[in-house]
């Protein structure tokens, strides 16, 4: 398809300036008007080529999930042009939603005493971050606690940025953290080599049992008093079975260690009550939210401690990121309000019961599931337990891409005993 510029409909005659006498373009504004079909009809193209493959194609990828229409509004609004360095007056914090969308009190306020930012125009930002960070206290809450006492950053990019700056906030470069491995299930920032978390800290990686493929806490707990690290990370990317918290914490507090509690994939499951809950056992829970919360692609951190709140805080900003991305803030509020609904927690539970029913099914058909099952919204399939004719295994890379052109599509992920 090929786009020829329009002709424009006002007139572009030369005029000359009365003051100067120098000709110029005579413009109504420097605006660009008209839609993106209008303006650049091969990216529009492209994009209803995307949605039609997502609406053809069975999307299995554990990782992805289908955002409201509503969400995405909220991420093309106009706060994706705000710059807003810094966060919301503390007092916001314990502000019911109510109180935080008062407007007359909340503008007065912000007129009189201005605002801890560093760029001023964010009175609204002010009130949409606030809006974000108590509805998602209110989605981890559980009943269990305040969500004043919740403390919440939601302005991390991404999970990485998120993990880095808990890293920033609780150890320093070269102490010992203990992190499931890459190839056991972790993620890349538990410790990874490639990856900074890796190459800046000791990484004691403890992995699942040879034989039975799950966490061994015996032995992750002989691990940390071997090594007394002085943070253990919990919560996985391809592990899927829920970790014990409890436990977790009761092996932290014993070697004087932080517990991180990453749950990126489950965070909708853990809101939905489809999956235990870490808050009130980690020290501080990281996620990243466009994966089982359907929300915008950003991340949070959560602790109850105000004091580990106030050195999360420095270290997401200024410690690893500039100005947040406002517009994907108003995207995450309107999630978190979707993530407490009757219909959202019933989406997640069916999803946990979809995975163990799939599961069940290929296991009976004699495919070998890796770790023996799941518990989780996702599970990892041994391709090398499918052979041909003259014994060659299939691998998983292959095993994706046929998958691919038969309309479902997954990833490839190592499983235990991967070299």
């Amino acid at each position: 398809m090929r786009y020829e510029p329009q002709s424009p409909t006002r007139h572009n005659a030369r005029q000359h300036h009365p003051y100067q006498g120098a000709p110029m373009l005579a413009l109504d504004d420097f605006l660009f008007r008209g839609t993106l079909k209008d303006i650049d009809p091969a990216v529009a193209e492209l994009i209803d080529h995307e949605a039609a493959r997502q609406i053809r194609k069975l999307i299995l990828i554990a990782s992805e999930s289908t955002v409201p229409a509503a969400v995405r509004e909220g991420l093309m609004s106009v706060f994706h042009n705000l710059y807003a360095e810094g966060y919301p007056d503390p007092r916001t914090r314990r502000q019911t939603e109510a109180e935080i969308l008062d407007y007359d009190e909340q503008l007065a306020y912000y007129r009189r005493y201005g605002d801890p930012r560093y760029y001023k125009g964010v009175e609204y930002a002010d009130i949409i971050e606030a809006l974000a960070r108590r509805r998602c206290a209110e989605c981890f809450s559980n009943g269990q606690f305040d969500p004043a006492r919740i403390f919440v950053n939601v302005q991390p990019l991404s999970g990485a940025p998120a993990n880095t700056a808990v890293y920033e906030a609780l150890v320093k470069p070269g102490d010992t953290v203990m992190g499931m491995s890459l190839i056991a299930g972790g993620h890349l920032t538990h410790g990874s080599p490639v990856n900074r978390s890796g190459k800046h800290y000791t990484i004691v990686s403890y992995d699942v049992d040879p034989k039975t493929e799950r966490l061994d806490y015996d032995q992750i707990r002989e691990l940390a008093k071997a090594h007394r690290p002085k943070m253990i990370i919990a919560g996985y990317t391809s592990y899927p079975f829920a970790p014990d918290w409890e436990k977790f914490r009761a092996i932290a507090d014993e070697v004087g260690a932080y517990l991180l509690a990453d749950i990126s994939h489950v965070s909708g499951l853990v809101i939905a009550g489809a999956y235990p809950s870490p808050v009130g056992h980690a020290h501080v829970v990281t996620f990243t939210t466009h994966k089982t919360l359907a929300g915008p692609r950003g991340a949070c951190i959560l602790t109850l401690d105000e004091s580990l709140s106030k050195k999360i805080d420095r270290a997401v900003f200024p410690g690893e990121q500039g100005g947040p991305h406002v517009n994907t803030i108003a995207a995450l509020a309107t999630a978190f309000k979707l993530a407490q609904t009757e219909q959202f927690k019933a989406l997640e539970h069916q999803t946990v019961h979809n995975s163990a029913h799939l599961a069940k099914v290929l296991a009976d058909e004699g495919i070998r599931l890796a770790y023996g099952g799941t518990n989780s919204h996702l599970f990892v399939i041994d391709c090398k337990s499918i052979k041909a004719q003259d014994g060659t295994p299939l691998m998983g890379d292959v095993a994706a891409r046929i998958l691919d052109l038969a309309g479902i599509v997954a990833n490839r992920n190592t499983i235990p005993g991967d070299a």
